[in-house]
């Protein structure tokens, strides 16, 4: 299937209603949203509460939506299993839930430490565990990494939610293949994304779906591409732990004054070609399930109807399809 990314970061959160109903309208046949509490950049300006949009952005539209979250820093893990409950039991079979270690951008605005990702990782693990028990309609008491006591959810849905492991390296793909119901990951190099598929798949995540998130940038003119792309997602360039741990979109910014457009046109897709992207797209729809489409441009409305009319069509049976 073919998705729309929405994107919390890039636009406030009426809009990004509006746009997920016109990507829905358009042919894409699922969509997934972020949920950040700070942008990457001050240029970007926006950061909505993922939690609130989601719900209506299913009444709004019929197409399943995911959203990738983090539990036990900004939300302790019992709301977030009663959040994805609520979601499930009103929009039964529509909703799936990613779930990640986080960034400091996000996550360490509480004040705490900030530790490295192997910690990052076992407090993941120890939240999963907490949420799965909760939506199994069991009565919760945990003390550890974060603590839990005799809680229990009544309000379940009946179509048990799918909770996928998010993960940009075969690391950390490994790491969260044993408890993920599937995987979310990141697009771009097909040759890297076969690696990190291969190692979930290899650490127990063999027949499960693989959602992609792919950044691309598309404009009328190449220099109208590249132009928005270096306007809004200049601080991608910074990879690895420098992304997790920074904590203000000012230092992301710091980083956008050293990007070169070809570094950037290294990292993410850029071109007027509809042509081009169609081929980069169907590559990765090779390899994955599922592969959400995110325009980094700010100009979505005419990414929606240019995509929906001339590249979608065209990647045919990967542009429908079921929820995986």
């Amino acid at each position: 299937m073919i998705g729309y990314h929405a994107s919390h970061e890039q636009f406030g959160p009426g809009e990004l209603l509006e746009l997920v109903r016109l990507a829905e309208s358009a042919g894409f046949a699922t969509a997934k949203s972020s949920d950040h509490f700070h942008p990457w950049s001050e240029r970007q300006g926006q950061s909505g509460f993922a939690w609130s949009w989601i719900g209506a952005a299913l009444q709004a539209t019929r197409f399943p939506i995911g959203l990738i979250s983090v539990p036990g820093w900004r939300y302790h893990p019992a709301i977030i299993a009663q959040g994805a409950a609520t979601l499930g039991e009103m929009f039964p079979g529509r909703f799936w839930l990613a779930l990640g270690s986080g960034e400091a951008i996000n996550e360490a605005i509480l004040g705490q430490y900030w530790p490295d990702k192997a910690e990052r990782n076992a407090r993941l693990r120890e939240c999963v565990e907490v949420i799965r028990a909760l939506l199994g309609g069991e009565t919760v008491t945990h003390r550890g990494r974060i603590t839990l006591v005799e809680a229990r959810l009544y309000s379940r849905p009946r179509v048990p939610i799918p909770l996928f492991g998010a993960a940009v390296s075969p690391d950390t793909a490994a790491e969260v293949a044993g408890w993920a119901d599937g995987l979310l990951t990141v697009g771009g190099d097909p040759a890297l994304l076969s690696r990190v598929i291969e190692a979930f798949r290899a650490g127990g995540g063999e027949g499960k779906p693989v959602h992609v998130q792919h950044a691309l940038a598309w404009g009328r003119t190449e220099a109208g591409a590249l132009a928005g792309a270096m306007d809004q997602w200049a601080p991608s360039i910074a990879g690895g732990e420098v992304a997790w741990d920074l904590r203000r979109p000012a230092d992301f910014d710091l980083i956008a004054e050293l990007v070169t457009p070809e570094a950037l046109c290294r990292r993410i897709d850029v071109s007027a070609d509809l042509g081009w992207h169609a081929e980069r797209i169907a590559a990765l729809c090779a390899l994955a399930d599922t592969v959400h489409l995110h325009c980094v441009t700010r100009n979505q409305r005419t990414f929606i109807e240019a995509f929906g009319s001339s590249v979608l069509p065209g990647l045919g049976e990967h542009s429908r399809g079921a929820a995986g």
